[in-house]
């Protein structure tokens, strides 16, 4: 029986609330305007903290009726005040109540409402619109489709305190882009921000200093307009050290770090101004501390990665201070089993968030370790932690994975790691195991990593060699992004450095021939300096030149052709050259040079060229090719004294440098010999 009754108990429990609901609304359209008045003003005390209640609301169709009477010039300020309230109110519910009310244009017309002249209304007006704008549905670009909206609202920074507070919170979340951060630029947005640092409302300073690290951040333009402004005559740089200290409130401590790290980081600020080595540097290791929240903890060891990313003296600095290293490691400890977190709200928030934790570390300790072998080894010895690298390999969240191979990357930098560590816990494999499904943020940098691995001195590169990693490789010399092809002929590169002949024909195999030379034209240079590179170290040692020589002379041969002709970069041209002089160094091969007038024309114009790189390359392929010990070396002398060789190379030999002089002597001797 209680299951048939369940039903039509539901159904009435749920009709008297519509039937309530449907009241509410009813009442909107009452004639008398004081009835519409007490209706929006009941309807406002019954949705408060009661998100169900706005939900029906919503759904009955209340939003229009709402911003009809706000919009109506008959409406008393009163009136549009309540009604400004109340659709803030059904803001403050769940993300689809924010797009009901996006999708029923309550942005325009809250934004029209802030003509009004009444300040009441504007605040009223001005708390829904940032209501709205910080959810994450809302599209930020509507505030700034009108070029008329983000002028008005610097005008109106000077009305009242609640004005400041939210238009400085609007500007904060809506700042996102680069070209945002010009549109607010232009307008005026730091002079009219500044004063507000000294406001009396904490809650206007707060949201003020936001500003400022969103306009800040990787903009050199607003960074070094900063560095100039004062403050009721204190430098603004000054005020955000004020705001560093530690009686300040965590927030503003690390908002104020935030803001001197981006203008540090744009080069407004030193590295080593006092500024930032003795007060940004130990706030933001002060924020990574067992005893701050969560949120500060990734917050400041994400700052602080930011910071010292591209400095070692930083890196040094930051390496030593409050125990940082260690300090580091208990972010993968977290939440701990006797956790001291009474709260049971905040426990199940951070255990839902510790991953955020183990990817702020691994970031922290990839910026620290970037540069400095010392401070590297001192990672690797912090407990358990390559096994916490190849765990966060393969976790599930793509951000963890992504910064623990940004921490193995920047290990792998280290030949003692790489003989050691890397070895000892054989991380090619997860790594492996990575590249083989991952998006392009991912690939780029464990495809980085790979190269490390590859080098010859790494006792990865066998196994590694043997995984079958060629043709994983040879795919990535495909992708349509210039970092992940540049990424797999490096490797490939690497893998032909030393090689047997078994490795680098498989290599040409796997690449193909076509593809290979398709790579020599590619668009970007630093491809095209790989694929040189490659081929350079393919060409290397006599029978392994003379057999790729053979199979594929003519091809490279106008390759390289193209390229001493084209319009390239010096260290371009320098590496085609030497691949050139590693052909002139083969058995059989150098006969592709001795019977191509054209090339050695070239050759000639390149000793003669204007820059020593160049001449130095060029005048090595001669060195190659009438090398005395060598068959036919007399016939290639006798051909080359005729073309003018002997006659540079005369010249070359008084050079004011001293390597293109001994490279020319060295090339004469043959000759006397």
């Amino acid at each position: 029986m209680a299951c048939l009754l369940e039903g039509p108990l539901r159904i009435s429990v749920l009709s008297e609330v519509t039937a309530t609901s449907r009241h509410y609304v009813d009442r909107l359209f009452d004639p008398d305007p004081q009835k519409v008045l007490q209706g929006v003003i009941d309807m406002k005390n019954a949705v408060i903290g009661n998100n169900k209640q706005k939900a029906n609301l919503i759904v009955l169709g209340a939003v229009p009726r709402l911003l009809y009477l706000l919009q109506q010039s008959s409406s008393s300020d009163m009136l549009r005040t309540e009604c400004a309230v109340v659709l803030g109110s059904l803001a403050m519910g769940t993300e689809n109540n924010i797009k009901s009310l996006v999708d029923c244009h309550i942005i325009p017309a809250l934004l029209q409402g802030l003509l009004s002249p009444n300040v009441s209304f504007i605040e009223a007006c001005l708390r829904c619109l940032r209501t709205v704008f910080i959810s994450p549905v809302t599209p930020v670009q509507l505030l700034y489709s009108d070029l008329t909206v983000i002028p008005h609202f610097i005008c109106l920074l000077s009305q009242s305190l609640h004005t400041q507070e939210y238009i400085t919170q609007i500007f904060s979340h809506c700042c996102k882009t680069p070209d945002h951060q010009t549109v607010l630029f232009n307008h005026g947005a730091i002079q009219n921000i500044a004063p507000l640092l000294n406001s009396s409302s904490p809650k206007v300073r707060m949201q003020a200093l936001k500003c400022f690290s969103v306009l800040a951040y990787e903009n050199t333009q607003v960074s070094m307009t900063l560095v100039n402004v004062l403050v009721d005559g204190e430098p603004l740089t000054q005020v955000f050290v004020r705001m560093m200290q530690r009686d300040k409130p965590i927030e503003m401590q690390l908002t104020a770090a935030k803001c001197l790290t981006y203008m540090c980081r744009a080069g407004a600020i030193r590295t080593d101004d006092s500024s930032i080595v003795l007060k940004t540097l130990p706030c933001l290791v002060r924020m990574c501390s067992k005893d701050r929240l969560l949120e500060e903890r990734v917050e400041g060891a994400e700052t602080l990665a930011f910071l010292v990313e591209p400095d070692v003296d930083l890196q040094r600095i930051a390496s030593v201070t409050d125990h940082l290293l260690a300090m580091l490691a208990d972010y993968f400890k977290y939440p701990s089993s006797v956790s001291t977190i009474a709260d049971i709200k905040r426990l199940d928030h951070d255990l839902k968030h510790a991953h955020e934790l183990r990817q702020a570390a691994f970031r922290l300790y990839a910026s620290l370790g970037s540069n400095d072998e010392d401070i590297r080894k001192k990672i690797t010895e912090t407990e358990n932690m390559m096994d916490r690298i190849v765990s966060g390999l393969s976790e599930s969240s793509i951000k963890v994975r992504l910064a623990a191979v940004r921490c193995l990357h920047s290990l792998s930098r280290s030949v003692q790691q790489l003989r050691t560590s890397f070895h000892d816990h054989a991380v090619w494999k997860p790594l492996m195991k990575l590249l083989q499904n991952a998006p392009d943020e991912v690939l780029i940098m464990a495809s980085s990593t790979l190269c490390n691995l590859l080098l010859e001195f790494s006792p990865s590169k066998e196994p590694i060699l043997e995984s079958g990693v060629i043709e994983l490789l040879c795919s990535l010399t495909q992708s349509d992004s210039p970092a992940l092809r540049v990424n797999g002929i490096w490797a490939l590169m690497n893998m032909a450095f030393q090689a047997d002949q078994k490795v680098k024909m498989e290599i040409v195999r796997s690449l193909g021939t076509d593809h290979l030379f398709r790579l020599l034209s590619d668009p970007d240079p630093n491809v095209l300096m790989k694929t040189l590179g490659l081929l350079r170290n393919l060409l290397s040692t006599r029978p392994h030149i003379d057999q790729l020589m053979g199979s594929h002379g003519k091809q490279i041969m106008q390759a390289v052709t193209l390229i001493l002709e084209g319009e390239h970069s010096i260290e371009v041209k320098d590496q085609t050259l030497c691949i050139l002089a590693n052909i002139a160094d083969g058995n059989t091969a150098k006969e592709l040079i001795m019977t191509n007038d054209d090339m050695l024309q070239k050759i000639k114009y390149y000793m003669g060229h204007s820059h020593v790189k160049l001449q130095l390359a060029a005048t090595f392929c001669i060195s190659n090719l009438i090398w005395n010990e060598e068959d036919g070396s007399q016939e290639r002398q006798d051909k080359l004294r005729e073309m003018g060789f002997v006659d540079i190379l005369h010249k070359l030999s008084q050079a004011t440098d001293p390597n293109l002089c001994d490279r020319a002597k060295t090339a004469m001797q043959q000759y006397l010999a």
